[in-house]
């Protein structure tokens, strides 16, 4: 069974910084895209970040040059760091995984974490 646990959110200000981590179980790691997503109520989960088993990135473009996506295939965890954080980046934080982009992009999966909460406030 896959399994996902985010963790390293937190209350920041804006201007601050955090990176979240994304432990996985129960998929070949280094054969996934991994992908960072958040939500906030009443809203769809958007994909902020991807990254490949070879590490290409991609980013949305409201992230764009403040957000790093990294993976570690050897500890199966995906991280991301981000700078400079808004007050419009507050929203709950999950990471997925799939065989292609486009099923990032998508994002209908069965299974998700717990996801891990930012919120970014003065």
């Amino acid at each position: 069974q896959v399994q996902f646990v985010e963790s390293g959110g937190d209350l920041v200000h804006p201007g601050g910084s955090l990176r979240l981590s994304c432990a996985t179980r129960g998929i070949i790691f280094s054969a996934y895209i991994m992908g960072w997503y958040r939500q906030t109520p009443g809203n769809p989960r958007e994909l902020v970040a991807l990254i490949t088993g070879r590490g290409s990135t991609e980013y949305g473009d409201s992230v764009k040059g403040r957000f790093a996506i990294s993976r570690d295939n050897a500890k199966e965890a995906v991280y991301l760091q981000m700078n400079n954080l808004k007050p419009e980046d507050t929203a709950v934080y999950y990471c997925n995984a799939a065989i292609t982009r486009n099923i990032l992009r998508i994002g209908n999966f069965d299974s998700w974490g717990l996801g891990t909460q930012v919120t970014v406030s003065p």
